[in-house]
């Protein structure tokens, strides 16, 4: 086993791993695509789409202390250089993509970046179920 099998003794920090997971069963993270709109007045001024992650962070902390697994993979490589850690509820977070929006084609960058943001975040889960001697669901 790569990691500590689940336990409900809490960690020096107060949380347990399942804490960490987010899930009940094992990782939980998630890929945002939103869109931000800005108000200057009483008028929209501009429209961004962005494309966010949040990694819990039992996942981000076992994958930055495996790094050299990921040397080759420039998103995965990206995420754990450009996340902040936003405290146990919000987890490890990351901008994947940001333009304002100017039309269709923002959208079709911004579902891209999502993919990549998706693959990688899939990819980090099944290396922590497998520290888990979880067997993938898919």
């Amino acid at each position: 086993m790569i990691m500590a099998k689940q336990s409900t003794n809490k960690t020096k920090a107060g949380y347990t791993l399942a804490d960490k997971l987010w899930g009940d069963t094992g990782p939980y993270s998630q890929v945002r695509t939103v869109f931000e709109t800005r108000i200057l007045d009483d008028a929209i001024s501009r429209v961004f789409v962005n494309v966010e992650v949040d990694i819990n962070p039992a996942t981000f902390e076992y994958a930055l202390s495996n790094r050299d697994l990921f040397k080759n993979d420039k998103v995965i490589l990206d995420l754990l250089d450009h996340s902040d850690y936003r405290d146990q509820e919000f987890g490890y977070v990351s901008s994947a993509f940001s333009a304002e929006f100017t039309g269709p084609e923002v959208l079709e960058r911004a579902k891209v970046h999502e993919a990549y943001s998706i693959a990688a975040i899939l990819k980090l889960h099944r290396l922590v179920m497998a520290g888990l001697g979880k067997k993938p669901v898919s």
